[in-house]
C-alpha cells in the first residue's frame, strides 16, 4: 500500500486532490470576507431556509409529471389529472414565495455585507498615514472602495443566491435521478468531472485576467479623477483632445483586460454545457431503448430526463457562477492589499495621557529626517530647536529648505528617523496622535475647502462648535463680511476644493477654522499669502490677538510676519543657519540679510519662494 505521506513529499498528488487545492486557491481571497457574512446568522439562516423549500418545490415537478404520463390522459383518469394539476399549482405558489424570500434574504445579505466592507475599508484608508499617501493614487483607492466592492456584492449577492440555489437543486436531482435509475444515472454522474475539473482548473486564469481588468479600470479612474480635479487647468493649456486620447487609451486597455477574462469565462461555459447536454442526450436514447424492451415505463424515462435537465442546467449555471466568483476573488485580493497595510503613525500601547492644559513647549532634539519617497536624501540633519511657551517664531529660508516639514513632524504626519520631537518635555510618539492633533491648529497656504456648507469647513473637526462660535471665529478672521455676501450666507454650500472662491476667501476660511480650534499651538504655513494688502493687514491684525498666549510657528512668506516673530530661524539644506530678530539679522549680512535685501531692491511681495 502507497503511504499518502510519501505521496505528499514527492509531490505525486491525485487529480482530485490538485483541483481541491486549485478550488482553495481561487476562493482564498475572498475567505476574509467571511466573518462579515457570519455577522448576520440570522438572515443567513432564512435566506437557506427559503433556498431548500424553493429546491424541493422544484423537485416535486417531475414526480407530477411522471403521474400524469403513467395515467395517461383519458376520462377515467380525469380526476387523478386534475389532481396532479392541482398539486401542481400549489408547488408553484410555494416556488414563487419560496424563491422570492430567497431572493430578499440574500440581496439584503450582499448589501449589508458590501456596505459593512466599504465602511471598514474608508475607516483603515483614513487610519494609514501620510506615506502611504505619498505614492498611492486617489483614483485608484476610490475603485477600491466602489467598484471592487460592487463586484464583492454580486458575489455575496445575486451569484450567491444563483450558485447556493443550483447548488441544492444540483444535489436534489442527483439524488432523485439515482433514485429512479442508477443505471442511468451512473453514466450521467460520468460526465460531471469532464466539466467540473476544467471549471475549477480555469478558475486562476480567469481571477487572474479579472484582477488584470480591474487594475486598469483602476488606472482609468485615477487618471479621469486627476484631472477633472484640475479641470481648469486642462482646459487653460489646450490639454482637452490629449487628456480625451490618453483616458480613451486607457479605457481601451482595460477593455481589452476584461474582454480577456470574459472569452476564458465563455469557453469554459460553453464548454460545460455541451458535455452536460450531450450526456443527457446519450441517457436518453439509452432510457429509449429500456422503454421499447418494457424495463421502464414513458413516465419514468420523462420523470428522470427532467431531473438530468435540472441537474445540467444547474451545472451550467454554477459554472457561470464561478466565473463571477473567480472574478470577485480578484476584486477581493485587491481591497485585501489595502486593509494588508498597516499604518506606521499609531498610538503606543499605553499612551501618555494628554496634559490638562497643554503649555505649549516644543523642542526638536538633534532631528534627522528623509522622506519616504527620497530615503537618501536629508531633508532635516541633526537640527535642534526650542520654542517656549507663548512664544511667536518665524521660519525663513529657500524652498526646500525644511520649514515645512517641521510642521509635518510635530503634527506626527511622520516619524523622524533619529533624535526626538517632544510637546511639553514629552515626545510626540508616546501620546495618541488624535489627542495631540487637538493640541495644535493649522493654517496652511494651500487650505482644503471641502463640498460642505462655510459653517461646516470653519467647524470641520470642532464637532462642538455652535453657530455663534463659528461667526465669531470667522469675524476674528476677516471672514465674515464675504461670508454673508453669499447666496445663503454661512449654509452656503462650496464647490469642490472651494474652486468658486478666491484664493484669499480659501484662506480666510482656513485661518477660522484654525481660530475656532482654540488649540495651544498654532502653525501657520504662508497663510496669508493670497491676501491683497488691505484684507491682508486686517488678517495680520486678527492674527496678533490668536497668537497672543499660544506658542506659535510661523512660515514667513511676508515682511510684516516676520517683524513681528520673537525670533526668526533661517533654515537651508535641513540645519538652521542663522536665528535672531530682523534687525540683529539684518544687519549681520548672512542668508536672511540677502533674501531681505532682494525683497526689497526687486519689490516682491514675497520674502522666499
Amino acid at each position: 500500500m502507497t503511504n499518502p505521506s510519501t505521496n505528499a513529499q514527492t509531490g505525486d498528488e491525485s487529480p482530485a486532490a490538485k483541483g481541491a487545492a486549485r478550488f482553495d486557491a481561487t476562493l482564498s481571497p475572498l475567505k476574509p470576507l467571511a466573518p462579515y457574512a457570519l455577522r448576520y446568522k440570522f438572515t443567513i439562516i432564512m435566506a437557506m431556509a427559503a433556498l431548500i423549500v424553493a429546491a424541493g418545490a422544484t423537485l416535486t415537478l417531475p414526480l407530477a409529471v411522471r403521474g400524469m404520463i403513467d395515467h395517461g390522459f383519458s376520462a377515467d383518469s380525469a380526476g387523478a389529472v386534475n389532481a396532479y394539476f392541482g398539486a401542481m399549482i400549489m408547488v408553484a405558489a410555494t416556488l414563487a414565495v419560496a424563491s422570492a424570500t430567497r431572493y430578499y434574504f440574500v440581496m439584503t445579505l450582499g448589501e449589508r455585507v458590501v456596505a459593512d466592507l466599504r465602511t471598514d475599508l474608508f475607516k483603515h484608508l483614513v487610519s494609514l498615514d501620510a506615506s502611504f499617501f505619498d505614492t498611492a493614487k486617489t483614483g485608484e483607492l476610490l475603485s477600491r472602495l466602489t467598484a471592487d466592492t460592487t463586484h464583492l456584492k454580486a458575489a455575496f449577492g445575486s451569484s450567491a443566491s444563483v450558485a447556493l440555489r443550483n447548488f441544492f437543486m444540483f444535489l436534489g436531482a442527483i439524488v432523485m435521478m439515482i433514485a429512479t435509475s442508477p443505471k442511468l444515472a451512473g453514466l450521467v454522474l460520468g460526465a460531471i468531472p469532464l466539466v467540473v475539473l476544467p471549471l475549477i482548473a480555469s478558475g486562476r486564469g480567469v481571477r487572474r485576467r479579472s484582477r488584470h481588468a480591474q487594475d486598469m479600470l483602476a488606472h482609468a479612474s485615477a487618471y479621469a479623477g486627476e484631472n477633472l480635479s484640475a479641470v481648469r487647468t486642462m482646459q487653460a493649456n489646450g490639454a482637452q483632445l490629449s487628456t480625451i486620447n490618453r483616458f480613451k487609451d486607457a479605457v481601451e486597455q482595460a477593455y481589452e483586460a476584461a474582454q480577456q477574462a470574459t472569452r476564458v469565462r465563455a469557453l469554459v461555459t460553453a464548454g460545460a454545457i455541451l458535455i452536460v447536454f450531450t450526456s443527457i442526450v446519450a441517457v436518453l436514447w439509452l432510457g429509449a431503448q429500456d422503454v421499447l424492451a418494457g424495463r421502464m415505463s414513458s413516465g419514468l424515462l420523462s420523470q428522470f430526463v427532467l431531473y438530468a435537465v435540472l441537474a445540467a442546467s444547474s451545472l451550467g449555471e454554477m459554472s457561470q457562477v464561478w466565473s463571477e466568483v473567480t472574478a470577485a476573488a480578484g476584486a477581493a485580493g485587491r481591497i485585501a492589499e489595502i486593509l494588508c497595510v498597516s499604518p506606521t503613525i499609531i498610538a503606543p500601547k499605553n499612551p501618555t495621557p494628554a496634559p490638562n492644559p497643554w503649555r505649549g513647549r516644543i523642542s526638536f532634539d538633534n532631528v534627522c529626517f528623509s522622506y519616504p519617497t527620497a530615503p537618501n536624501k536629508l531633508v532635516l540633519n541633526n537640527l535642534s530647536l526650542t520654542v517656549e511657551p507663548g512664544e511667536r517664531i518665524a521660519l525663513v529660508g529657500p524652498s526646500g529648505s525644511g520649514k515645512s516639514t517641521l510642521f509635518s513632524l510635530l503634527l506626527r504626519f511622520y516619524d523622524v528617523m533619529s533624535g526626538e520631537v517632544q510637546l511639553d518635555g514629552t515626545d510626540i510618539r508616546r501620546f495618541n496622535p488624535i489627542d495631540l492633533r487637538k493640541a495644535i491648529a493649522l493654517a496652511p497656504q494651500d487650505p482644503v475647502i471641502f463640498g460642505l456648507s462655510v459653517a461646516e469647513n470653519i467647524s470641520y473637526g470642532c464637532l462642538n462648535a455652535d453657530s455663534e462660535m463659528i461667526v465669531a471665529a470667522a469675524r476674528r478672521a476677516q471672514a465674515h463680511d464675504f461670508i454673508m455676501s453669499l447666496p445663503q450666507g454661512y449654509e452656503t454650500l462650496l464647490g469642490e476644493r472651494g474652486i468658486t472662491l478666491s484664493g484669499g476667501q480659501r484662506q480666510r476660511l482656513a485661518i477660522s477654522r484654525a481660530i475656532l480650534a482654540d488649540a495651544p499651538v498654532l502653525l501657520l504655513d504662508e497663510a496669508t499669502s493670497a491676501l491683497d494688502a488691505e484684507n491682508e493687514s486686517q488678517v495680520q491684525q486678527a492674527l496678533r490677538d490668536v497668537m497672543s498666549g499660544r506658542t506659535s510657528i510661523v512660515i514667513a512668506h511676508r515682511l510684516a510676519t516676520v517683524l513681528e516673530a520673537d525670533r526668526i530661524i533661517v533654515l537651508e539644506n535641513g540645519v538652521i543657519v542663522e536665528e535672531g530678530t530682523h534687525m540683529s539679522l539684518s544687519a549681520s549680512n548672512g542668508l536672511y540679510s540677502r533674501l531681505a535685501k532682494l525683497q526689497f531692491d526687486t519689490g516682491r511681495a514675497a520674502l522666499v519662494e
